[in-house]
């Protein structure tokens, strides 16, 4: 059963590269119904509501890893099934690179509506008057962001806890989203878990972002450079490192003054360079995809070197 785990995640990441995500029965969708069906029962904006919220979602989406792990423990065979499952149906990368090559070839022919349409998709910012360099600006670190919740993350975790990391970590990713419309009192839990879940893969993500940059002709240097300098001033501890690496990989400026539902963040400007533009957004696609090239080939090697060394 030692490698039944990494088998499950290659087979998992080339599902989702053949296939794309599960167009029947989606189950962010799902999740997210579950999600504000529960929060409409808890319309409290106090802590202890938004905690009892993200407990009830996050630890039913851990036990049903846990119940699909006890399965494959039957045999190396249904273990590798369940991962690659769990893992087909968690990772976002080829939806991550269809909505960007979207908005990219939106913005490319200045069809900025259908740009913010699918930015909404991915991002929860109010995006009605954004121009085409603030879209451009928003794509790229949507891209970036989403890199790291919905492909490093999940396979960090895939390789560290199986089914149950894979599932827990994308549905604290999905709660954070729901909670964004919430007041502050109410997304504190939400946030501080999220915080907490997202601690080391943002650093892989940030660290794999510096290596893939001369992939896709970017620089690694301002990479390493934009993720160490420019993310001290960001109120996320997580966030912003990768932003700041697609920025400094593409020589360009994202951050600033943003608008969401709840209302305006100051953010720091990340990256040195000029605005950036559609042809920026196409770039941070082809990164977002080494990115996650990159992730796959690392989880699965972890996998089996964890899974090596519990049967010695």
């Amino acid at each position: 059963m030692t490698a039944g785990r990494a088998i499950g995640l290659m087979l998992g990441v080339a599902a989702d590269g053949v296939l794309g995500t599960p167009r029947h029965g989606r189950p962010a969708s799902t999740f997210a119904k579950a999600a504000r069906a529960l929060e409409t029962r808890l319309n409290s904006d106090h802590p202890l509501a938004g905690a009892l919220h993200a407990s009830v979602l996050a630890g039913s989406a851990v036990l049903l890893g846990v119940l699909t792990e006890r399965v494959g423990r039957r045999s190396p065979v249904a273990q590798a099934a369940g991962t690659a499952i769990a893992t087909w149906v968690v990772l976002g990368a080829a939806d991550l690179a269809a909505h960007g090559t979207a908005m990219a070839r939106d913005l490319e022919d200045g069809k900025l509506p259908a740009a913010r349409h699918t930015l909404a998709s991915l991002d929860p910012r109010v995006a009605d008057e954004l121009d085409t360099i603030a879209l451009s600006r928003a794509s790229v670190e949507s891209l970036a962001e989403n890199t790291s919740d919905v492909v490093v993350a999940p396979l960090y975790w895939g390789a560290l806890a199986g089914a149950p990391g894979l599932l827990g970590s994308r549905a604290v990713s999905l709660l954070r989203r729901q909670a964004r419309g919430r007041s502050p009192r109410y997304r504190w839990f939400v946030a501080r878990l999220d915080e907490a879940v997202h601690l080391v893969p943002t650093r892989v993500a940030a660290v794999l972002t510096v290596t893939g940059a001369p992939v896709v002709g970017g620089s690694a240097q301002g990479a390493w450079k934009a993720w160490r300098r420019d993310t001290i001033a960001h109120p996320s501890p997580n966030a912003g490192r990768v932003e700041a690496a697609f920025a400094g990989a593409l020589e360009i400026r994202v951050g600033g003054r943003t608008i969401y539902p709840h209302g305006v963040e100051e953010l720091p400007v990340l990256g040195v360079g000029r605005n950036p533009d559609a042809g920026h957004v196409t770039r941070a696609v082809e990164l977002s995809r080494v990115v996650g090239w990159l992730a796959a080939a690392s989880s699965v090697v972890l996998a089996g070197l964890l899974g090596l060394r519990r049967r010695r």
